[in-house]
């Protein structure tokens, strides 16, 4: 079957350049101390994240537990967090899942750590921990060295649980399309971790583990060495935000669309804000051969309005759609659709679609 056969809108995704940004991430990796932990919310499929665990990652980083619970039944048995879990009865299945696999969780509070440690003593299991340290997102982490220094000593004196080390992450500088901003963010951000880990350090805390980056600071988290795992998720896919930044990954996810309608300035295609993330920057059309069609995006629930495009397309034409951000786009559909040249290769499962709890 020709992919281009499919009805749409339809995810589909390019498999050679699937396995070319896997290439290129490792070509990143080696020679590095940083080993790579990708982010499962980005594709959202245990086929691929299993395919991950294959060509070299140490494990997977999730942002729910209702995905560590997919991830933990695929058969991956090194799971990552990357948030805190507060309410009792998830503590509770943290703690029972623990006994299925190596399970860290992220760490800010005491209190927090405390009720996890009670767990995981009626569980008979070990949760291990990343006490999290904000960094700039002003959102989870202590805020403090000393603040920091409380929750790792908890940690570290509870029962059955195990402090691993850092999470720290920064988000706002993935995106900065300036090659030197990110960089100077990035090596300023590691500098405030480097005299953390002295910090606990000059405490009797042992750091095992730095974690976080994401991948537009891949390369330079590679260079620089503080960090021990990378949490980077949108380079297999990769999205028109990221298309801005000079890091070696190409497109591999679109969106199939139609061609439904047309006048004298606009061109119609069936997929609108139900079909692509519309969270960061606007999509990107391509013909069929890949070319970008120039002209002004506007999303519609059900409609992708291109207004002063000059493309000469016909009715029922189709036409591929870069996201605007792949992570929100996947978590749309229930399928995802490989393919290489024009035939349709696989159909997997986009397993953690909606799993937000």
């Amino acid at each position: 079957m020709r992919i281009f056969d499919l009805p749409t809108p339809a995810l589909i995704a390019d498999n050679d350049i699937i396995s070319q940004n896997m290439t290129s991430m490792a070509d990143i990796m080696s020679g590095s101390a940083v080993q790579l932990r990708p982010h499962y919310k980005s594709h959202k499929c245990a086929v691929l994240a299993n395919r991950q665990i294959a060509s070299g990652a140490i494990g997977m980083t999730c942002a729910k537990l209702a995905e560590a619970e997919e991830l933990i039944f695929s058969g991956i048995d090194d799971i990552l967090i990357a948030n805190q879990i507060v309410e009792p009865a998830k503590i509770d299945r943290i703690a029972r899942l623990a006994g299925l696999c190596r399970l860290t969780i992220c760490v800010d509070d005491v209190e927090n750590a405390n009720a996890l440690s009670r767990a995981a003593v009626h569980a008979g299991t070990i949760i291990h921990c990343l006490a999290e340290y904000d960094i700039g997102m002003n959102r989870c982490g202590a805020r403090s060295q000393e603040q920091y220094l409380e929750t790792a000593m908890a940690i570290n004196t509870l029962p059955n649980l195990e402090y691993d080390g850092i999470q720290a992450y920064a988000g706002y500088a993935s995106h900065m399309v300036s090659t030197e901003e990110r960089v100077n963010t990035t090596r300023a951000n590691e500098q405030k971790v480097a005299a953390l880990v002295e910090y606990l350090r000059d405490h009797g805390i042992a750091v095992r583990v730095v974690s976080g980056g994401s991948t537009g600071t891949s390369s330079i988290k590679a260079r620089d060495g503080i960090y021990t795992e990378l949490q980077a998720g949108s380079y297999l896919f990769m999205d028109s935000t990221y298309n801005q930044l000079d890091v070696p990954f190409r497109n591999s996810l679109f969106v199939l669309a139609t061609i439904v309608s047309r006048n004298e300035n606009t061109v119609i295609l069936d997929v609108g804000a139900k079909g692509l993330g519309a969270d960061q920057n606007a999509p990107i059309v391509l013909d069929m051969d890949k070319n970008i069609v120039p002209g002004r995006v506007v999303l519609n629930e059900e409609h992708l309005k291109l207004y002063d495009s000059g493309w000469d397309a016909k009715i029922g034409e189709k036409a591929l759609v870069v996201p605007g951000h792949c992570c929100t786009t996947v978590n749309l559909y229930d399928w995802l659709y490989l393919y290489s040249g024009e035939s349709l290769k696989e159909r997997i499962a986009i397993t953690a679609r909606g799993k937000s709890q």
